[in-house]
């Protein structure tokens, strides 16, 4: 008897865990916090040109609203992560350094692996 409820009780942790781990991939979980925090959308006006970022180590809704957040701050760009592709697409209406976005997104932990045109 006390060994099915020792399988009951680990089939269920097993569960558990499946199921957390799948949101987690999906980008549903708080792996990083999670929350339902958004950060404010911003628009630019005279956009003049776009770039791609690749960035590694957004797992998240939580990653993804951090860089967006951490772009839009800046005067000039405006960012959007598209957490699937690992992208953060930069709108420039200002000239901005890209070593500056590099810098100021792996400051908080991500890795800029490419920048090119788009």
């Amino acid at each position: 008897m006390g060994n099915y409820i020792i399988v009951g009780v680990l089939a269920v942790i097993v569960v558990m865990a499946v199921i957390s781990s799948v949101k987690h991939f999906k980008g549903e979980g708080g792996c990083c916090g999670g929350g339902s925090y958004k950060p404010k959308k911003k628009k630019l006006a005279g956009v003049r040109y776009h770039k791609v970022f690749l960035v590694a180590g957004m797992h998240c809704d939580h990653c993804k609203n951090r860089v967006e957040e951490i772009v839009n701050d800046m005067p000039g760009i405006a960012g959007k992560v598209d957490l699937k592709k690992g992208e953060l697409v930069v709108s420039y209406a200002e000239d901005v350094d890209d070593a500056t976005i590099k810098a100021r997104i792996e400051r908080v932990g991500y890795t800029v692996t490419e920048i090119k045109d788009k």
